[in-house]
């Protein structure tokens, strides 16, 4: 197949040239190129025109799937809200129908406002901030001309876009490098303003200009580096860090995140504010005019540019390197480092980086690192710690432990939300109301609207909007999250939300049943209870009514509350349907009145022979979905994507339901895990695997869920054997007999197969020694017979339906 032509998808659009910082490592104004002088303050509107044109003409021309575009400096925040405004709107005007458009800026930050931010949120630009730590690191460089710390009013940035109405505008942080700085100070400061991502940025330097080496190590970049990794790396890297990320990525033969590391063609022009093509920026500091092109939109296309010398010779790949760097065993994650960093005057760009030793030394070090790195000793700073965890790993997990992963699940939702909101269209008034509404509880009434947002169903919708599945649902699902937010807050807001074909949802409350021809539904709050309002008609409900249908177009949502525990019995949502079995329909009164008796004796079971399960369980488990099993047999189920919800058809005995409670919670648990750890490696490996208690061969990701959710149903019979009689005794002797050696089997293959991460390793030890203890645990001669007996059955008819797949164990 032919290679696709080179093309240019990413642009750095200047917008202003000067700046109102002063800071002495700047490759613009404290480099060799002064080309600056004698450019315009501020790019034109003509000029904006011809560039949004000039770019959309490429990407139409090359089909583009997609283009991105910084808004640049100086200092991009100098042009001013109009003129950014501008821009904005002339590239997605050139490119609508052409191009996904993905838009950003890059500012010091201290200009960055509530006006600004507000102007960003309409227009969908995204935003990065230079800072280069903690105020001492911040202050070696980053100050005003008059020497003057500009840290304080970066950290108002800051603080102001991790706001829940911006936080989805925040692109991250950007951190200079200088080696004197402390390298554990800087990252923490980082990691403790919470950004999206971080990158770390060597200084600009060359061979005719090196850079700062002090002390007496020949790789004090790497040194410094390598210490920030460490520290990431044993924090359960809590954030993306790009450069760390590109290394690791280019390991593994993948692609680099960034054009200073890897072998990828440039693909990056940027356009000067009048109007000119220039290469890279970094090329500034190689030599006054290095990085000009002798091009501009009035005269050249961008196809001009691509033919220009010096982007050709960033089109090739390994050829373009020095004869050094093609030998080099580290060329595939190195790249040959920055183009800009190569320069020598004697010999061009026909040299390694000036910071070769330094990139040499990091990339193996993270390569020795991860091919024989420790167990991590602890896992996510911010989610859990070692004991956390391996409290988790033993099968149990107490209420400070689970609520610590339900947080990070309602924050994943908060992230999920903010890029669902980013898919309403500007004209879409219900939406934007919606978020609106959000933004202000999460300042009047945060908790009311966690507790709506955290709804188990909120992430699966969510998701199915950003896989492009139901894009039409965007300003409902907002507007009734809101709405919830707003019912629980009481505090009389009213918003609009749209109606599902005569079902008003409210998600974690409950659905009001209205005329067909209803397409809008007013929705108001108070302390008493809310009205609804939807063609000519009003509905009043108190807080109070509606139960088992006393108001028959109310159908709240039922909650069984037993001592220590409250769980929602969820038959109203309509996005309940999450599970690999069909839900009932709305519950009777006696049906659900059977339901709310079966729960109570479940738990009380529950808090009185597996005690270790029940703080989780109390703590997590917010919602039970009833299902219909069309045979009448036992279904349970979990959804990875439904935190805090399990779903059940009714089992004959509420003993049974205590059962499948706590087996389906450990895969509730284990989601939640396996969506901030990475306990075993990227899926990719297709071998499968023999489970004992499926009939189909598993991956391995479906043997630890298997396995680790065993560990509760091999508990729950090893406690029944002691607690009934006869047969009852018997049959649960029987059954902890054959699923106590499955499981310890299952978990002995899951710590050879060689894919765990270390700290899979170290999950997957914890539950072995679980279930090692139960082994010395006596059962009679019978039991054990018929342990193996039933294990043998069940072997040799999957062999029997799987004989491809009979020898992995």
């Amino acid at each position: 197949m032919d290679r696709p032509s080179p093309s240019l998808s990413q642009f750095v659009l200047k917008m202003h040239s000067r700046c109102d910082l002063a800071c002495d490592h700047c490759y613009v104004y404290e480099h060799a190129d002064t080309s600056w002088r004698g450019r315009p303050k501020v790019v034109s509107e003509d000029t904006l025109v011809r560039v949004a044109d000039r770019i959309a003409e490429h990407a139409r021309a090359h089909r583009l799937p997609a283009i991105h575009v910084v808004l640049h400096g100086g200092e991009p925040l100098l042009a001013g809200p109009d003129r950014l405004r501008r821009a904005a709107d002339e590239l997605s005007r050139a490119l609508d129908g052409v191009s996904a458009l993905d838009l950003r800026i890059h500012t010091n930050g201290v200009l960055l406002d509530e006006n600004f931010l507000e102007l960003f949120a309409e227009l969908g630009i995204k935003v990065g901030v230079s800072l280069d730590g903690d105020k001492a690191s911040n202050d070696r460089h980053r100050r005003y001309a008059d020497g003057r710390s500009s840290h304080p009013q970066v950290l108002r940035a800051v603080e102001l876009l991790n706001r829940p109405a911006h936080r989805r505008l925040f692109a991250g942080l950007l951190c200079t490098i200088d080696v004197r700085n402390d390298p554990i100070a800087v990252y923490d400061a980082l990691v403790a303003l919470d950004p999206p991502r971080i990158d770390f940025l060597l200084p600009h330097a060359t061979w005719d200009v090196p850079p700062l080496r002090p002390g007496d190590s020949a790789t004090p970049y790497a040194d410094w580096l390598f210490t920030v990794y460490r520290r990431w790396d044993a924090a359960g890297r809590p954030v993306p860090v790009r450069m760390f990320d590109s290394v690791l990525r280019t390991l593994r033969g993948e692609s680099s995140l960034t054009e200073s590391l890897g072998l990828a063609p440039a693909d990056l022009v940027v356009i000067e504010t009048d109007g000119t093509f220039e290469q890279a920026d970094s090329l500034k500091t190689a030599y006054d005019a290095a990085p000009a092109t002798g091009m501009d939109v009035v005269a050249n296309t961008l196809d001009d540019v691509l033919r220009h010398p010096g982007m050709l010779a960033r089109q090739q790949g390994l050829q373009q390197l020095s004869k050094e760097c093609r030998t080099c065993p580290v060329v595939n994650s190195c790249g040959g480092g920055l183009y800009a960093h190569r320069y020598r005057t004697s010999s061009g760009f026909d040299n390694p980086s000036v910071f070769c030793p330094d990139l040499m030394e990091l990339i193996m070090s993270i390569r020795d690192r991860e091919t024989s790195a420790p167990i991590p000793s602890a896992g996510h700073a911010e989610l859990l710690d070692a004991v956390q965890l391996d409290e988790l790993a033993s099968g149990l997990g107490s209420a400070e432990t689970v609520s610590r992963l339900a947080a990070a699940q309602l924050d994943l939702n908060w992230d999920l939300l903010a890029a669902v909101s980013e898919r309403a269209p500007r004209t879409d008034r219900t939406a934007t109301a919606a978020w609106q509404l959000m933004v202000d509880l999460d300042v009047r009434a945060p908790e009311a609207l966690d507790a709506a947002v955290a709804h188990p169903y909120t992430r699966p919708w969510a998701l199915r909007i950003l896989e492009g599945r139901a894009p039409q649902t965007i300003a409902s699902g907002l507007a009734e999250i809101a709405a919830v937010g707003a019912m629980r807050a009481r505090q009389g807001d009213t918003i609009a939300v749209p109606v599902r074909g005569g079902l008003l949802r409210l998600p974690s409350l409950g659905s009001v049943i209205l005329p067909d021809e209803a397409s809008v539904a007013e929705v108001t709050a108070d302390p008493e209870g809310f009205t609804v309002r939807a063609v000519g008609c009003e509905m009043r409900v108190g807080w109070d009514e509606g139960l088992n249908g006393l108001t028959p177009h109310w159908h709240p949502v039922r909650i069984v509350e037993r001592p220590g525990w409250a769980v929602a019995l969820e038959d109203t949502d309509p996005l309940r349907d999450s599970h690999q079995w069909p839900v009932t329909d709305r519950l009777s009164a006696g049906e659900a009145k059977v339901w709310a008796e079966d729960l109570a004796e479940a738990w009380s079971l529950i808090q009185s022979e597996l005690p270790g399960y029940a703080p989780g369980v109390a703590a997590g488990l917010r919602v039970l979905t009833p299902l219909h099993a069309p045979d009448g047999s036992d279904v349970s189920a979990a959804s990875r994507e439904a935190f805090g919800a399990v779903a059940a058809a009714r089992p004959e005995t509420p003993d049974l339901l205590a059962l499948l409670i706590v087996h389906e919670f450990q895969h509730v648990k284990l989601g939640a895990i396996l969506d901030s750890f990475d306990l075993h490696e990227p899926v990719g490996d297709r071998r499968l695997f023999y489970a004992p208690w499926r009939d189909d061969p598993r991956p391995l990701d479906g043997l630890l869920q298997g396995a680790y959710a065993h560990i509760a149903v091999t508990d729950f019979w090893r406690v029944r054997r002691l607690t009934t009689q006869g047969q009852a005794a018997r049959t649960a002797e029987a059954r902890f007999a054959r699923w106590r050696e499955q499981t310890v089997g299952a978990v002995q293959v899951l710590a050879g197969s060689g894919l765990l991460t270390p700290l899979g390793d170290r999950f997957v030890a914890g539950m072995a020694r679980t279930v090692e203890k139960w082994s010395a645990e006596d059962v009679s001669p019978a039991a054990s017979a018929e342990a193996r007996r039933s294990a043998a059955r069940h072997r040799a008819d999957w062999e029997a339906r799987n004989p491809a797949r009979a020898t992995h164990r």
